[in-house]
């Protein structure tokens, strides 16, 4: 239906996200705080072979996009690309994902308010954590519940200022490798850099595999296109422009301020604990470079927080559309913004459990814990969802006409393998043993109750039937 030239779903939602939109939404979720504080760490690791782990994981992110958007171009009307696994591979799975990946969304966005006020403290200390938690969660979900133009634009503005900062570094630095500015160290910036005494492995074969699943949660996010495509004007143009387009950009982003960073100074003289992008600022004489990153990562855990809201909320609510129970169907509630007001306040209300468990030493332990947990099930979440895609080839749904993934036949396979890979290689490091364990437990107690639950339900339907 249209109305005022905006087109409204059926269910009442509003298709109001641009394009341009739609890409930043990808930036905010997949460009975070992990660039600009933790890429000193990955290459500190494996030095300038970091870059091949980039292009192998960006390689495969092209792929599950390209998969998850051949899956909503064929059904635009789905909230949620999760929905798929239940209609394609198992009801049962289905349920286990979509509340997996919600619980997920709903952490990774407690762990940005706790980010946010860490980062804030940087100008007043003084302030207590919780007010600021408290307060930008406010006013973020007050974004969120406006209207979806009105979350387009604030991600759009927050995604900007990121994408400012990648492209002041990459222009600040070839200006410095240009000029083969001199590093306090002795050592200039020169493109030399980066294969002056290039080892593939300079610190073990092990931490360059160790490496992979720290780049593969970089990227996580970047599935957040498949969550705006029911409120995305004309989803079938923009679509499959958005998922082309993305992967490109932020390989570029990624991997042009890697290259810049590691060509300015030798990569084994950064400091893995400090801020890459401080460093270089420092570098190129910017005595506020400091003040300047704490901004942008501020901006970073906002659109992340701002991005996790519109999600978990939009996730929620396609749960409860599909939930044969009554007591969900609260959450269907459709405000006259086209907003799905219930399911994104109780989601940004489940995420004030933050301050509280930032509050105390003991919970902030466990909460990290169940936070590695969580971001280890993604990755069983992504293998269902390419195992969704495959059987939807192979589906009456299928649209030959659609936006179709590139040799299905054997880059969908060679895509779970991956990532089964990765989850695999997570035993195989202390410091992600546990919580790998713990998202396999998780699964399986999960789908344990789920098929309990099941039995129960069939044998009780069999004694009333008699």
């Amino acid at each position: 239906m249209t109305k005022n030239n905006v087109e409204i779903n059926a269910d009442g939602t509003i298709r109001g996200l641009s394009n341009l939109a739609v890409q930043m939404i990808a930036f905010g979720g997949s460009i975070g705080t992990g660039l600009f504080l933790g890429a000193g760490s990955t290459i500190h690791r494996t030095g300038p072979s970091i870059l091949l782990v980039y292009l192998i994981i960006g390689g495969f992110f092209f792929l599950i996009m390209r998969a998850i958007g051949e899956m909503m171009y064929a059904d635009p009307q789905q909230h949620t690309f999760v929905s798929f696994i239940g209609k394609y591979v198992n009801p049962q799975l289905g349920y286990f994902a979509a509340w997996s990946y919600w619980l997920e969304l709903v952490l990774a966005g407690m762990a940005e308010l706790t980010a946010i006020s860490t980062y804030f403290k940087f100008w007043f200390p003084g302030v207590a954590p919780w007010v600021i938690q408290v307060a930008f969660l406010l006013l973020l979900t007050l974004v969120n519940l406006a209207m979806v133009r009105s979350f387009g634009r604030s991600e759009t503005l927050l995604s900007g200022i990121k994408i400012l900062a990648i492209l002041a570094l990459i222009i600040i630095g070839i200006y410095l490798i240009t000029t083969h500015h001199q590093n306090p160290a002795g050592t200039n910036a020169s493109w030399g850099n980066l294969v002056h005494h290039f080892a593939l492995f300079p610190n073990g074969a092990h931490q360059f595999i160790n490496a992979f699943p720290m780049v593969f949660f970089a990227f996580q996010g970047m599935e957040f296109v498949g969550i705006t495509t029911a409120e995305t004007k004309r989803p079938r143009k923009v679509l499959p422009r958005a998922v082309n387009q993305i992967i490109g950009r932020i390989l570029l982003f990624y991997i042009g301020s890697l290259l810049i960073i590691m060509a300015i100074t030798p990569w084994n003289t950064l400091n893995p604990s400090e801020s890459p992008f401080v460093q270089i600022f420092k570098l190129a004489g910017l005595p506020a470079a400091s003040q300047i990153i704490n901004l942008v990562v501020i901006a970073a855990a906002c659109s992340t927080l701002n991005s996790a809201i519109f999600s978990t909320g939009r996730h929620l609510y396609q749960l409860a559309e599909e939930s044969p129970t009554r007591g969900m169907n609260f959450l269907t509630k459709v405000s006259k913004n086209g907003i799905p007001i219930t399911s994104v306040l109780f989601s940004a209300g489940m995420m004030l459990l933050a301050p509280i468990i930032s509050s105390f030493n003991s919970l902030s332990t466990a909460f990290a814990f169940i936070a590695s947990v969580s971001s280890d099930i993604y990755i069983l979440v992504c293998m269902l969802t390419m195992v969704a895609h495959y059987q939807y080839r192979h589906s009456t749904d299928f649209k030959t006409d659609g936006f179709k993934m590139p040799q299905y036949r054997w880059s969908n396979p060679l895509t779970i393998a991956f990532f089964l890979a990765i989850f695999i290689s997570l035993f195989f490091n202390q410091s992600s043993l546990f919580p790998a364990v713990g998202a396999l437990i998780w699964a399986i107690v999960f789908n344990g109750w789920l098929a309990y639950r099941q039995r129960k339900l069939t044998v009780t339907n069999s004694e009333e039937s008699l």
